[in-house]
Protein backbone atom coordinates (compact mmCIF):
# COMPACT_ATOMS: atom_id res chain seq x y z
CA UNK A 1 0.00 0.00 0.00
CA UNK A 2 1.43 3.46 -0.90
CA UNK A 3 1.72 6.12 1.99
CA UNK A 4 -1.52 7.07 3.41
CA UNK A 5 -2.57 10.85 2.45
CA UNK A 6 -2.74 12.59 6.45
CA UNK A 7 -6.00 14.61 6.89
CA UNK A 8 -5.57 18.28 6.61
CA UNK A 9 -5.10 20.46 9.37
CA UNK A 10 -7.25 23.29 10.02
CA UNK A 11 -5.60 26.80 9.89
CA UNK A 12 -6.47 30.11 10.95
CA UNK A 13 -8.41 32.06 7.97
CA UNK A 14 -8.22 35.83 6.92
CA UNK A 15 -9.29 38.20 8.68
CA UNK A 16 -8.87 36.06 12.40
CA UNK A 17 -5.09 34.58 11.39
CA UNK A 18 -2.08 36.06 13.60
CA UNK A 19 1.02 34.54 14.24
CA UNK A 20 0.22 34.55 18.01
CA UNK A 21 -3.08 32.91 17.91
CA UNK A 22 -1.27 30.38 14.56
CA UNK A 23 1.58 29.25 17.79
CA UNK A 24 -1.02 29.11 20.28
CA UNK A 25 -3.45 26.63 17.86
CA UNK A 26 -0.38 24.45 16.77
CA UNK A 27 0.62 24.14 20.62
CA UNK A 28 -2.92 23.12 22.05
CA UNK A 29 -2.80 20.64 18.80
CA UNK A 30 0.29 19.20 19.38
CA UNK A 31 -0.53 18.54 23.08
CA UNK A 32 -3.95 17.09 22.46
CA UNK A 33 -2.20 14.75 20.31
CA UNK A 34 0.80 14.18 22.15
CA UNK A 35 -0.48 14.61 25.55
CA UNK A 36 -4.80 13.92 25.88
CA UNK A 37 -5.09 11.30 22.74
CA UNK A 38 -3.28 8.82 24.58
CA UNK A 39 -5.46 9.41 28.19
CA UNK A 40 -8.74 9.40 26.54
CA UNK A 41 -7.62 6.34 25.08
CA UNK A 42 -6.69 4.30 28.14
CA UNK A 43 -9.33 5.90 30.63
CA UNK A 44 -12.88 6.37 28.77
CA UNK A 45 -13.33 3.07 28.52
CA UNK A 46 -13.12 2.27 32.15
CA UNK A 47 -14.78 5.88 32.82
CA UNK A 48 -11.72 7.06 34.95
CA UNK A 49 -11.04 10.78 35.58
CA UNK A 50 -8.50 13.55 34.03
CA UNK A 51 -5.28 12.70 35.94
CA UNK A 52 -4.30 15.79 38.23
CA UNK A 53 -0.68 15.44 36.61
CA UNK A 54 -2.75 16.37 32.78
CA UNK A 55 -4.34 19.22 34.71
CA UNK A 56 -1.19 20.49 35.76
CA UNK A 57 0.76 20.54 32.09
CA UNK A 58 -2.81 22.28 31.37
CA UNK A 59 -2.29 24.95 33.99
CA UNK A 60 1.26 25.47 33.03
CA UNK A 61 0.37 25.95 29.13
CA UNK A 62 -1.87 28.59 30.28
CA UNK A 63 -4.99 26.76 29.64
CA UNK A 64 -7.39 27.81 32.28
CA UNK A 65 -6.44 31.32 32.56
CA UNK A 66 -6.69 31.82 28.45
CA UNK A 67 -9.45 35.01 29.53
CA UNK A 68 -8.17 35.96 32.72
CA UNK A 69 -6.39 39.34 32.20
CA UNK A 70 -2.28 39.19 32.56
CA UNK A 71 -2.37 41.21 35.28
CA UNK A 72 -3.72 38.29 37.38
CA UNK A 73 -1.40 35.31 35.79
CA UNK A 74 -4.03 34.79 32.78
CA UNK A 75 -2.86 34.79 29.25
CA UNK A 76 -5.59 37.76 29.06
CA UNK A 77 -7.35 36.80 25.66
CA UNK A 78 -10.71 36.77 24.45
CA UNK A 79 -13.49 34.41 23.32
CA UNK A 80 -12.08 33.27 20.21
CA UNK A 81 -8.41 31.96 21.61
CA UNK A 82 -10.73 30.20 24.42
CA UNK A 83 -13.07 28.53 21.57
CA UNK A 84 -9.64 27.87 19.41
CA UNK A 85 -8.10 26.06 22.02
CA UNK A 86 -11.06 24.37 23.15
CA UNK A 87 -11.84 22.90 19.60
CA UNK A 88 -8.20 21.13 19.45
CA UNK A 89 -8.64 19.85 23.14
CA UNK A 90 -12.01 18.30 22.63
CA UNK A 91 -10.52 16.86 19.59
CA UNK A 92 -8.37 14.57 21.82
CA UNK A 93 -11.50 14.50 25.04
CA UNK A 94 -14.33 16.32 25.00
CA UNK A 95 -13.82 16.67 29.12
CA UNK A 96 -10.18 18.10 28.36
CA UNK A 97 -11.87 20.71 26.01
CA UNK A 98 -14.62 21.38 29.02
CA UNK A 99 -12.32 21.35 32.04
CA UNK A 100 -10.87 24.97 31.14
CA UNK A 101 -14.78 26.18 31.53
CA UNK A 102 -14.58 25.57 35.37
CA UNK A 103 -11.93 28.05 35.54
CA UNK A 104 -11.61 30.89 33.31
CA UNK A 105 -12.25 33.52 36.28
CA UNK A 106 -15.06 31.36 36.70
CA UNK A 107 -16.08 31.93 40.88
CA UNK A 108 -14.07 34.90 41.71
CA UNK A 109 -16.48 37.89 41.36
CA UNK A 110 -16.77 38.36 44.92
CA UNK A 111 -17.43 41.95 46.30
CA UNK A 112 -13.90 41.64 48.01
CA UNK A 113 -11.49 43.10 45.85
CA UNK A 114 -8.44 42.01 47.63
CA UNK A 115 -10.08 38.34 47.71
CA UNK A 116 -11.13 38.74 43.73
CA UNK A 117 -7.81 38.90 42.89
CA UNK A 118 -6.46 36.51 44.58
CA UNK A 119 -8.88 33.90 43.33
CA UNK A 120 -8.35 35.42 39.80
CA UNK A 121 -4.71 34.21 40.30
CA UNK A 122 -5.89 30.51 41.47
CA UNK A 123 -8.15 30.85 38.75
CA UNK A 124 -5.49 31.59 36.13
CA UNK A 125 -2.88 29.04 37.64
CA UNK A 126 -5.49 25.77 37.54
CA UNK A 127 -5.69 25.94 41.44
CA UNK A 128 -9.61 27.66 41.40
CA UNK A 129 -11.10 24.88 39.15
CA UNK A 130 -14.77 24.80 39.75
CA UNK A 131 -17.78 23.26 39.38
CA UNK A 132 -21.60 25.10 37.91
CA UNK A 133 -24.68 23.57 39.90
CA UNK A 134 -27.47 25.34 37.42
CA UNK A 135 -30.43 22.46 36.95
CA UNK A 136 -32.57 20.75 39.57
CA UNK A 137 -34.51 17.74 38.66
CA UNK A 138 -37.62 20.55 38.43
CA UNK A 139 -35.35 22.93 36.71
CA UNK A 140 -33.53 22.56 33.66
CA UNK A 141 -33.81 24.48 30.51
CA UNK A 142 -36.49 26.87 33.04
CA UNK A 143 -33.38 28.00 35.23
CA UNK A 144 -36.33 30.70 36.45
CA UNK A 145 -38.06 27.52 38.17
CA UNK A 146 -34.94 26.96 40.37
CA UNK A 147 -36.21 26.28 44.13
CA UNK A 148 -32.95 25.33 45.64
CA UNK A 149 -33.04 27.71 49.27
CA UNK A 150 -30.57 29.74 50.45
CA UNK A 151 -31.79 31.43 53.87
CA UNK A 152 -29.99 34.50 55.66
CA UNK A 153 -28.34 33.82 58.94
CA UNK A 154 -26.49 36.51 60.69
CA UNK A 155 -23.33 36.47 58.28
CA UNK A 156 -24.14 33.40 56.34
CA UNK A 157 -26.59 31.66 53.90
CA UNK A 158 -28.08 28.29 54.50
CA UNK A 159 -28.61 26.10 51.56
CA UNK A 160 -31.03 23.68 51.67
CA UNK A 161 -32.09 21.65 48.11
CA UNK A 162 -31.18 19.37 45.22
CA UNK A 163 -28.94 19.97 42.12
CA UNK A 164 -28.35 17.60 39.42
CA UNK A 165 -25.49 17.72 36.34
CA UNK A 166 -23.19 19.25 38.50
CA UNK A 167 -19.74 18.09 36.64
CA UNK A 168 -16.80 17.66 38.50
CA UNK A 169 -18.33 18.78 41.74
CA UNK A 170 -16.20 16.57 44.22
CA UNK A 171 -13.34 17.39 42.74
CA UNK A 172 -13.35 20.57 42.32
CA UNK A 173 -11.94 23.75 44.51
CA UNK A 174 -15.37 25.34 44.71
CA UNK A 175 -19.53 24.86 43.57
CA UNK A 176 -20.84 27.81 42.12
CA UNK A 177 -24.67 27.40 42.87
CA UNK A 178 -27.83 29.07 41.36
CA UNK A 179 -30.07 29.50 44.62
CA UNK A 180 -33.45 31.65 45.78
CA UNK A 181 -33.21 33.72 48.52
CA UNK A 182 -36.69 34.75 48.16
CA UNK A 183 -40.01 34.57 46.10
CA UNK A 184 -40.98 37.19 43.85
CA UNK A 185 -43.26 39.90 44.25
CA UNK A 186 -46.80 39.76 42.34
CA UNK A 187 -45.57 41.55 39.59
CA UNK A 188 -41.54 40.62 39.43
CA UNK A 189 -39.89 38.67 36.38
CA UNK A 190 -40.09 34.82 38.35
CA UNK A 191 -36.25 35.20 38.16
CA UNK A 192 -36.64 37.83 40.91
CA UNK A 193 -34.81 36.42 44.05
CA UNK A 194 -32.24 34.16 42.73
CA UNK A 195 -28.62 34.68 43.39
CA UNK A 196 -25.68 32.86 42.73
CA UNK A 197 -23.36 31.62 45.88
CA UNK A 198 -19.69 30.04 45.78
CA UNK A 199 -19.11 27.17 48.16
CA UNK A 200 -15.50 26.54 48.54
CA UNK A 201 -14.53 23.56 49.46
CA UNK A 202 -11.37 20.73 49.55
CA UNK A 203 -10.48 18.87 46.39
CA UNK A 204 -11.77 15.33 46.26
CA UNK A 205 -14.22 16.18 49.16
CA UNK A 206 -17.82 17.62 50.07
CA UNK A 207 -17.65 19.81 52.89
CA UNK A 208 -20.60 19.12 55.67
CA UNK A 209 -24.20 19.92 54.83
CA UNK A 210 -23.46 18.67 50.98
CA UNK A 211 -23.84 15.17 49.86
CA UNK A 212 -23.69 13.59 46.45
CA UNK A 213 -24.59 11.12 44.23
CA UNK A 214 -22.71 9.98 41.14
CA UNK A 215 -24.63 9.71 37.91
CA UNK A 216 -23.82 6.90 35.69
CA UNK A 217 -23.07 8.46 31.75
CA UNK A 218 -23.11 6.45 28.53
CA UNK A 219 -20.22 9.09 27.67
CA UNK A 220 -18.31 12.30 28.36
CA UNK A 221 -16.27 10.29 31.24
CA UNK A 222 -12.89 12.13 32.54
CA UNK A 223 -14.87 13.95 35.57
CA UNK A 224 -17.47 12.59 37.59
CA UNK A 225 -21.33 14.10 37.13
CA UNK A 226 -23.11 14.61 40.12
CA UNK A 227 -26.53 14.63 41.89
CA UNK A 228 -26.30 16.87 45.21
CA UNK A 229 -28.41 17.33 48.58
CA UNK A 230 -27.83 20.56 50.21
CA UNK A 231 -29.27 19.99 53.79
CA UNK A 232 -28.02 22.78 55.59
CA UNK A 233 -24.82 24.21 54.53
CA UNK A 234 -23.54 27.23 55.43
CA UNK A 235 -21.82 29.89 52.96
CA UNK A 236 -20.04 33.45 53.97
CA UNK A 237 -22.28 36.19 52.90
CA UNK A 238 -19.18 37.08 51.21
CA UNK A 239 -19.67 34.58 49.07
CA UNK A 240 -22.47 36.08 47.12
CA UNK A 241 -21.37 37.21 43.34
CA UNK A 242 -24.86 38.29 42.26
CA UNK A 243 -28.49 38.32 42.78
CA UNK A 244 -31.75 39.00 41.19
CA UNK A 245 -32.37 39.88 37.65
CA UNK A 246 -28.59 40.74 37.54
CA UNK A 247 -27.85 37.18 38.70
CA UNK A 248 -29.89 35.71 36.56
CA UNK A 249 -28.71 38.32 33.97
CA UNK A 250 -24.92 37.11 34.70
CA UNK A 251 -25.95 33.41 34.04
CA UNK A 252 -27.36 33.97 30.66
CA UNK A 253 -24.46 35.92 29.60
CA UNK A 254 -22.45 33.24 30.92
CA UNK A 255 -24.04 30.07 28.99
CA UNK A 256 -23.94 32.83 25.71
CA UNK A 257 -19.79 32.11 25.73
CA UNK A 258 -20.72 28.72 27.11
CA UNK A 259 -22.94 27.87 24.03
CA UNK A 260 -20.04 29.01 21.25
CA UNK A 261 -17.95 26.81 23.65
CA UNK A 262 -19.81 24.27 23.22
CA UNK A 263 -20.08 24.79 19.30
CA UNK A 264 -16.13 24.10 19.18
CA UNK A 265 -16.33 21.51 21.17
CA UNK A 266 -18.87 20.16 18.78
CA UNK A 267 -16.48 21.01 16.32
CA UNK A 268 -13.47 19.18 17.67
CA UNK A 269 -15.60 15.84 18.00
CA UNK A 270 -16.47 16.13 14.22
CA UNK A 271 -13.29 16.78 13.08
CA UNK A 272 -11.78 13.85 15.08
CA UNK A 273 -14.24 11.87 13.03
CA UNK A 274 -13.35 12.71 9.73
CA UNK A 275 -9.68 12.44 10.43
CA UNK A 276 -10.37 9.59 11.26
CA UNK A 277 -12.37 8.64 8.51
CA UNK A 278 -9.61 10.18 5.80
CA UNK A 279 -7.14 7.60 7.47
CA UNK A 280 -9.38 4.30 7.74
CA UNK A 281 -10.93 5.05 3.91
CA UNK A 282 -7.48 4.36 2.91
CA UNK A 283 -5.96 1.48 5.03
CA UNK A 284 -9.54 -0.68 4.86
CA UNK A 285 -9.94 -2.58 1.89
CA UNK A 286 -13.05 -4.52 0.19
CA UNK A 287 -13.30 -5.96 -3.33
CA UNK A 288 -9.50 -5.84 -4.20
CA UNK A 289 -9.82 -1.82 -3.60
CA UNK A 290 -9.48 0.95 -0.76
CA UNK A 291 -13.19 1.52 0.77
CA UNK A 292 -12.19 5.12 -0.10
CA UNK A 293 -11.85 4.55 -3.43
CA UNK A 294 -15.87 4.04 -3.66
CA UNK A 295 -17.86 7.05 -4.74
CA UNK A 296 -20.79 6.72 -2.35
CA UNK A 297 -18.00 6.81 0.41
CA UNK A 298 -15.94 9.37 -1.07
CA UNK A 299 -19.28 12.15 -1.37
CA UNK A 300 -20.08 10.94 2.44
CA UNK A 301 -16.76 12.19 3.92
CA UNK A 302 -16.93 15.23 1.56
CA UNK A 303 -20.00 16.04 3.18
CA UNK A 304 -19.03 15.52 6.62
CA UNK A 305 -16.09 17.57 6.29
CA UNK A 306 -18.14 20.52 4.22
CA UNK A 307 -19.97 20.57 7.33
CA UNK A 308 -17.54 20.61 10.24
CA UNK A 309 -15.83 23.48 7.94
CA UNK A 310 -19.23 25.35 7.66
CA UNK A 311 -19.59 24.99 11.91
CA UNK A 312 -16.04 26.03 12.19
CA UNK A 313 -16.33 29.01 10.15
CA UNK A 314 -19.81 30.24 12.42
CA UNK A 315 -18.07 29.74 15.66
CA UNK A 316 -15.36 32.00 14.89
CA UNK A 317 -17.74 34.68 13.60
CA UNK A 318 -19.79 34.34 16.22
CA UNK A 319 -16.42 34.60 19.20
CA UNK A 320 -15.26 37.47 17.26
CA UNK A 321 -18.63 39.34 17.81
CA UNK A 322 -18.55 38.45 21.38
CA UNK A 323 -15.14 39.74 21.91
CA UNK A 324 -15.95 43.30 20.11
CA UNK A 325 -18.96 43.38 22.73
CA UNK A 326 -21.92 42.25 21.01
CA UNK A 327 -23.87 40.26 22.95
CA UNK A 328 -24.76 37.44 20.56
CA UNK A 329 -27.58 35.79 22.10
CA UNK A 330 -29.37 34.67 19.15
CA UNK A 331 -26.36 33.83 17.11
CA UNK A 332 -24.81 32.19 20.12
CA UNK A 333 -28.02 30.02 19.94
CA UNK A 334 -27.77 29.35 16.03
CA UNK A 335 -24.23 28.20 16.37
CA UNK A 336 -24.73 26.10 19.35
CA UNK A 337 -27.95 24.49 17.49
CA UNK A 338 -26.46 23.63 14.33
CA UNK A 339 -22.57 22.88 15.52
CA UNK A 340 -24.08 20.25 18.10
CA UNK A 341 -26.54 18.69 15.45
CA UNK A 342 -23.90 18.84 13.18
CA UNK A 343 -21.58 17.12 15.52
CA UNK A 344 -24.04 14.20 16.67
CA UNK A 345 -24.76 13.30 12.80
CA UNK A 346 -21.16 13.52 11.31
CA UNK A 347 -19.74 11.08 14.25
CA UNK A 348 -22.89 8.98 13.49
CA UNK A 349 -21.54 8.96 9.49
CA UNK A 350 -18.12 8.27 11.35
CA UNK A 351 -19.45 5.40 12.66
CA UNK A 352 -21.04 3.92 9.85
CA UNK A 353 -18.01 4.43 7.23
CA UNK A 354 -16.09 2.39 9.84
CA UNK A 355 -18.63 -0.30 9.25
CA UNK A 356 -18.94 -2.85 11.83
CA UNK A 357 -16.04 -1.79 13.11
CA UNK A 358 -17.06 1.36 14.19
CA UNK A 359 -19.49 -0.25 16.78
CA UNK A 360 -16.83 -1.36 18.39
CA UNK A 361 -14.95 -0.05 21.51
CA UNK A 362 -11.49 -0.92 19.22
CA UNK A 363 -11.97 2.90 17.07
CA UNK A 364 -12.58 5.85 18.80
CA UNK A 365 -15.42 6.89 16.71
CA UNK A 366 -17.68 5.63 19.00
CA UNK A 367 -16.53 7.58 21.77
CA UNK A 368 -17.06 10.77 19.32
CA UNK A 369 -20.40 10.06 18.72
CA UNK A 370 -20.86 9.22 22.30
CA UNK A 371 -19.77 12.56 23.19
CA UNK A 372 -21.19 14.37 20.41
CA UNK A 373 -24.66 12.97 21.13
CA UNK A 374 -24.59 14.77 24.67
CA UNK A 375 -23.75 18.34 23.22
CA UNK A 376 -27.03 18.94 21.68
CA UNK A 377 -28.63 18.29 25.31
CA UNK A 378 -26.27 20.19 27.62
CA UNK A 379 -25.65 24.26 27.70
CA UNK A 380 -29.28 24.27 26.75
CA UNK A 381 -31.32 21.64 24.15
CA UNK A 382 -31.11 22.00 20.67
CA UNK A 383 -35.02 22.68 21.48
CA UNK A 384 -34.04 25.48 23.88
CA UNK A 385 -31.75 27.23 21.42
CA UNK A 386 -34.35 26.95 18.37
CA UNK A 387 -36.90 29.20 21.19
CA UNK A 388 -34.33 31.58 21.68
CA UNK A 389 -33.77 31.99 18.23
CA UNK A 390 -37.75 32.13 16.92
CA UNK A 391 -38.23 34.47 19.86
CA UNK A 392 -36.34 37.14 18.53
CA UNK A 393 -37.83 36.56 15.23
CA UNK A 394 -41.46 36.55 16.02
CA UNK A 395 -43.61 37.90 18.96
CA UNK A 396 -43.31 35.31 21.68
CA UNK A 397 -45.88 32.94 22.33
CA UNK A 398 -47.94 32.82 25.27
CA UNK A 399 -45.95 30.01 26.61
CA UNK A 400 -42.99 32.17 26.76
Amino acid sequence: MSELLAPPVPVLPTPFHTPEREKLQEQARVFAAERVLPVADELDKVKGEIPRSLLDEMAELGYFGITVPREHGGLGLGAFEYCMIAEELARGWMSVGSIIARAQGAGTGVADESRRAELLHRSAAGTWIGAIALSEPAAGSDLAAVATRAERDGDEFVITGRKRWTGNAKAADFIQVLVRTADPEPGERRSAGLATLVVEKERDAFPAGLTGTPIDKIGYHGFVTWDLEFDGLRVPVGNQLASGDQGFADTQQWLNIARVHTAARAVGLARAAVEDCVLYLQEREQFEHPIGDFQAVRFRLATMAARVEQARSFYQHVAHRLDQGEPCEREAAMVKLLATEMAAEVTGDGIQLHGGNGYTTEHRVERYWRDARLTTIFEGTSEIQQKIIADRLLPRSPLG
